[in-house]
């Protein structure tokens, strides 16, 4: 399973699902377990640990606070999460969410009628995207919380609109942190490349993307963004990533404060490229289209017709591999970049790495 090559966006088309009423048996109540009326009499049944219901109030309270500040995007078609920021109406969720479109209609988890929004801009690299409602009454602001503290085995919960269900949220821990995965390509931009990210057992759903990954203090931690696939058994089951919210906020300050993402804080060769394939089809490197004047690549001697087949000893097969590696470093970094050139000889430069343009 290649997990960082196979994630699906997690968009969803509206759903309409018949519900069935489940129950409890009588004389109980939800979340405790009925004693047999032996063990009761003799004294035998292990005590009810109260930790279980301690944790379930903290499951209530986390909810009961965090649920209204996330919201359901509706576009054209399809339709995901947001994440209220502020009381300005701003609402930040994922750049697949808006795809191409600038209006949308927003949901408040709490009801009411859709509310108007238009994009504030997107940054499609990182996945993700700002909108703002015309009208901010009532809106509650989630709290942030900080992503480089996490740590593996958190308990965190996912809150979002799988399938058009509102306000849906579902439980797990924190599996993996560091994660670095590519999505797939969508309207509104290329494949999305998330660093840092948060890979977390908690369902997530078409549906859930731009939700809210949220710690038992009831602070975002992540923004649910992926669910990996495997090409011959389809999704696979409790395996998710999120944006980690120190990412979030800092593409949000930069994108409420300037208009767009002017610091993308993300490397760069300063080349355009595409994948190169052999006679069979067989990915086999990445073709330099063109190269930027002045940038590191074009200063390192790489021309268009070079193909890139390993960076810092890495193979680069095809062009989602190389932007996975890029993505690992910053700019400034000086970088070895083995070449095919058009003649079939090979040779290897190195490179300083620039800074990714941050795009619209």
């Amino acid at each position: 399973m290649q997990l960082s090559r196979k994630v699906l966006r997690t968009v969803a088309g509206p759903a309409v699902a018949a519900l069935v009423a489940g129950g409890c048996a009588s004389g109980t109540t939800p979340g405790e377990t009925a004693t047999p009326a032996a063990a009761r009499t003799t004294g035998t049944a292990a005590p009810v640990p109260s930790r279980p219901i301690e944790l379930e109030t903290t499951y209530e309270q986390v909810i009961k606070r965090v649920l209204p500040s996330i919201v359901q995007i509706t576009t054209g078609q399809a339709l995901g999460s947001g994440i209220v920021y502020d009381t300005e109406g701003h609402i930040l969720t994922n750049a697949h969410v808006v795809g191409a479109a600038s209006e949308f209609q927003v949901t408040l988890a709490t009801g009411g009628k859709p509310r108007k929004a238009r994009l504030v801009s997107s940054y499609p690299p990182g996945d993700l995207a700002m909108i703002q409602v015309e009208n901010a009454t009532g809106l509650t602001p989630a709290t942030f919380g900080r992503s480089a503290d996490l740590k593996v085995g958190q308990i965190v919960l996912a809150m979002g609109n799988p399938l058009g269900f509102s306000g849906s949220v579902t439980q797990g821990i924190v599996s993996a942190l560091g994660r670095t995965v590519t999505g797939e390509r969508h309207a509104g931009g290329g494949a999305a490349t998330i660093t840092n990210a948060i890979q977390t057992s908690a369902p997530i759903n078409p549906g859930n993307s731009g939700g809210a990954l949220v710690d038992l203090s009831g602070r975002v931690i992540g923004i649910p963004t992926l669910a990996a696939v495997d090409p011959q058994q389809g999704t696979a089951p409790g395996l998710g990533f999120a944006i980690p919210s120190d990412t979030a906020t800092d593409v949000a300050r930069q994108i409420i404060r300037y208009g767009q993402v002017v610091n993308s804080r993300r490397a760069a060769l300063g080349v355009r490229v595409g994948t190169a394939v052999d006679a069979s089809g067989e990915p086999v490197g990445v073709a330099v289209g063109s190269v930027s004047p002045g940038g590191g690549a074009d200063k390192a001697g790489i021309r268009p017709g070079d193909v890139i087949v390993k960076v810092e000893g890495t193979a680069t097969p095809t062009a989602s591999d190389l932007s996975q590696i890029l993505a690992t470093l910053k700019p400034g970094d000086r970088v070895r970049v083995e070449l095919m050139r058009p003649d079939g000889t090979r040779r290897t430069v190195t490179v300083m790495l620039s800074e990714l343009p941050a795009g619209r």
